[in-house]
């Protein structure tokens, strides 16, 4: 299973429910990387999304613990148990886990690969990703050439959990 997410130097995600910047050739990527697959989701990040409504060309799964919680077009599921059993039905490969800070916490010990753009900033935030730099369980398997947006610069980064011995 895949986790992606946009962090800043002190890998913060999120300010007041809205994501720290918006970076085109960030969004473009993630498309590139989750269209025609499968996304994970909390309820409060499917309320950042345009009109509230589910990503197209994805099968998008909310993870709610609300149990009158219903969304046209996803699939919506109580508890992680509950997660795991759906994702049985879709190849592992094609998962990707968007957030937000709660979902990311609760299923990385579930992911093997993260993708990270990285933005050489540190911004206000209130929502954060673990930091993978500290865990001794991950390691940077790729890197891209450090990019700019104006004057944010950015890398895209590709850890993966390292294999037990």
């Amino acid at each position: 299973m895949n986790i992606i997410v946009c962090a800043d130097n002190n890998w913060a995600i999120g300010y007041k429910n809205k994501l720290l910047v918006s970076i085109p050739n960030d969004m473009k990527h993630f498309r590139e990387e989750t269209t025609g697959k499968v996304i994970v989701l909390g309820r409060k990040t499917l309320a950042t999304f345009p009109q509230g409504l589910p990503l197209k060309n994805r099968t998008n799964i909310i993870l709610s613990r609300d149990e009158k919680y219903k969304v046209k077009d996803a699939i919506v599921v109580h508890s992680v148990e509950e997660l795991l059993r759906e994702l049985k039905k879709y190849d592992s490969e094609d998962v990707y886990v968007i957030g937000g800070e709660s979902i990311y916490r609760q299923l990385l010990p579930y992911c093997d690969v993260a993708h990270v753009t990285k933005v050489d900033h540190e911004y206000q935030a209130d929502t954060y990703f673990p930091n993978l730099d500290k865990d001794p369980d991950w390691e940077i398997t790729a890197d891209s050439d450090e990019q700019t947006y104006f004057d944010i610069a950015y890398t895209f980064l590709k850890y993966e959990r390292k294999q037990k011995q």
